[in-house]
């Protein structure tokens, strides 16, 4: 007879009379023992946070739980009010939502940082003189480049983010202020310089730094956005349930949309692979 197979976890495993997770019991060791931002982290990376770590981490989930109407928002109310039978849908359609302009970055901003980080071979400044300079070269860079620098600039909070200084506090307080959240903090003094204006650090990209001075894989920082806002979404639905608003923004846009003329498409590149310009 073939071997059978083996699919090797660390994670959950169940047999008839118990539960495991992470080798300990699930009944016994986790539950009413460990927080839910505490069993987040362990699970994502496998090792038991800190107190601080969890401090932290969790600061991060509150962070960027809820932000009003948003686009991730108003799509998961209209899609309960179109499926109210299906609150999976209504919260996935929330969450898909999540890219560069919304939750996106968080990611955006933390892998940023760190493969500025990475391309120093491990020689990081030691001191705010030097992440300074470290950052003016960064800034000049992606403006020569003509790239924005995730993170910066806010659409609403054009005079400071209110929880950027907050989690730069809290990731002090717990010694944790690690070389991410050095060179975010460095470009919010340095930018000026170079672009001439000055633009707030938002509150998603800080919490990107936060979570990459954590050690958290780069690949699943956009993950944790999406975990902190399905519950903010969930928070929408309950609202929704209490006070509906899904169907008047619909009848809004429905009761007040203007036929116009159509507008043929045409492309940037002919047939031909010549240019329109």
């Amino acid at each position: 007879m073939a071997d059978r197979p083996e699919y090797p976890t660390a994670l959950g495993a169940s047999s008839r009379t118990s539960i495991t997770l992470l080798g300990h019991d699930l009944a016994e060791d986790v539950m009413g023992e460990v927080g839910f931002g505490e069993l987040a982290f362990w699970l994502a990376t496998q090792r038991r946070p800190t107190a601080g770590e969890t401090r932290v981490f969790e600061a991060v989930l509150a962070a960027l739980a809820d932000h009003g109407f948003t686009p991730t928002a108003i799509v998961t109310r209209l899609t309960y009010l179109s499926a109210p039978d299906s609150v999976q849908g209504a919260l996935a359609a929330g969450l898909l939502g999540g890219g560069s302009r919304f939750l996106g970055v968080t990611e955006d901003c933390g892998r940023f940082l760190h493969e500025v980080l990475r391309s120093r071979d491990g020689a990081l400044p030691a001191d705010d003189a030097g992440w300074d300079a470290l950052a003016l070269e960064t800034v000049r860079a992606r403006r020569e480049a003509r790239l924005f620098i995730p993170g910066l600039g806010h659409h609403v909070h054009k005079d400071g983010d209110p929880r950027t200084p907050r989690l730069f506090t809290i990731a002090a307080e717990e010694g944790l202020f690690g070389p991410h959240l050095s060179l975010f903090a460095a470009i919010g003094r340095v930018h000026p310089q170079v672009l001439g204006r000055t633009l707030p650090l938002n509150g998603a990209g800080v919490c990107g730094a936060a979570l990459a001075d954590l050690g958290l894989p780069m690949e699943l920082l956009r993950g944790f956005a999406l975990l902190a806002r399905t519950a903010g979404l969930i928070g929408q639905l309950a609202e929704e349930l209490r006070n509906p608003v899904a169907n008047d923004i619909f009848l809004s846009v429905d009761l007040n949309n203007r036929s116009v003329a159509p507008e043929p498409y045409t492309p940037d590149i002919d047939a031909t692979g010549g240019s329109h310009g």
